[in-house]
């Protein structure tokens, strides 16, 4: 009976030990973070991430109140380079020298046109074989006037009109002007004068103008213009 009771006392102590035993591993474990062997559930896969930024290191950002650095190149625009300025392109065609257009290089005719009434258009062409220029407003003497026929100061082009081998040049020549001038006269021939660039006179040439030519003291002739429209718009 004694040896039953110490027996059955041992696996009692052997049993407790066991629990107790059990009771420390799941305390050591929880406090570890691990799970016991055999647990149901499994890791879980690492998330993979869909955005698409690139997640390489890039450069910082400047930083307020720091002025952005701008490369030029050398020599350019707005480059310092070494403080000389452009050098200015000489304007070759302006310097060049265009003779005026004369009755040597040059031919003139009259005409008469069916709008606006009582005006005449006068035309010089480039018969040269080198460029010339109609520079200012032809002289005109009708008949044997003794004054140059007045010139229209507001029909100054903005450019000179240089004439190519063959190309033409106008000038409008009203014959009367508004009421108040004298009494109109009959005229048979116009002589014509071109001029050069110091609008100074170089040569006459006489030609016939249309019949029943009249004008009066209020008449006027443009200067010489590109082209037709201009010429007889005033």
């Amino acid at each position: 009976m004694r040896t039953n009771r110490i027996r059955t006392t041992a696996l009692a102590v052997t049993a407790l030990a066991a629990a107790l035993s059990l009771t420390a591993c799941g305390s050591e474990d929880k406090a570890m973070g691990t799970k016991p062997a055999g647990s149901a559930e499994t890791a879980a896969p690492a998330a993979t991430s869909t955005d698409s930024t690139d997640n390489t290191a890039q450069p910082d950002a400047p930083k307020a109140g720091t002025p952005e650095t701008q490369t030029v190149p050398a020599g350019g625009k707005h480059a310092g380079g070494n403080g000389k300025k452009p050098e200015t392109v000489p304007d070759t065609k302006a310097a060049a020298s265009i003779p005026a257009c004369t009755t040597t290089n040059s031919t003139v005719k009259v005409s008469s046109v069916s709008r606006p009434i009582n005006h005449l258009l006068l035309t010089v062409t480039n018969t040269g074989s080198t460029d010339c220029a109609a520079y200012y407003a032809p002289f005109l003497r009708f008949d044997d006037a003794q004054a140059v026929y007045p010139v229209y100061d507001d029909s100054k082009p903005q450019a000179v009109v240089t004439l190519a081998p063959g190309d033409k040049a106008y000038a409008g020549i009203a014959l009367l002007g508004e009421p108040g001038g004298n009494e109109p006269v009959k005229s048979d021939n116009l002589g014509v004068t071109m001029v050069d660039r110091n609008n100074q006179p170089k040569n006459e040439t006489t030609v016939k103008v249309p019949a029943e030519t009249y004008t009066d003291s209020l008449g006027f002739v443009t200067y010489w213009q590109s082209d037709v429209e201009n010429a007889l718009m005033y």
